[in-house]
C-alpha cells in the first residue's frame, strides 16, 4: 500500500511517502504498527484528532476497512479561504 504523509506529518516522519507491507485491517491498527517502528511515527501521530486520513483519495474514519485500498493519505484538517 502506497501510504502518503503530508504537511507537518511528513515534517515529523521525514518521508512524503513510502510503501508499505501491512496485515492492518484499518487505518487506526496501522498507525499502532507505524508508532511502534520508530520514534519519528510516535511523534506524528501523537494525536489523531489534529489528523485526518484519506482512502484512495476519499476522506475516511480512522476505522474503514483497508482491504483493498491501494492508497492511504494522513494530513492535518484543511481550512478553505
Amino acid at each position: 500500500m502506497n501510504v502518503l504523509y503530508f504537511a507537518w506529518v511528513r515534517e515529523r516522519i521525514g518521508l512524503p511517502r513510502e510503501t508499505i507491507e501491512t496485515s492492518a485491517p484499518t487505518p487506526r491498527a496501522l498507525i499502532e504498527e507505524l508508532r511502534s517502528k520508530d520514534p519519528r511515527y510516535a511523534a506524528a501521530f501523537a494525536d489523531l484528532a489534529a489528523l485526518r486520513v484519506a482512502l484512495d483519495q476519499e476522506l475516511a474514519d480512522f476505522d474503514a476497512p483497508l482491504k483493498g485500498v491501494k492508497e492511504l493519505a494522513f494530513f492535518p484538517p484543511m481550512t478553505g479561504g
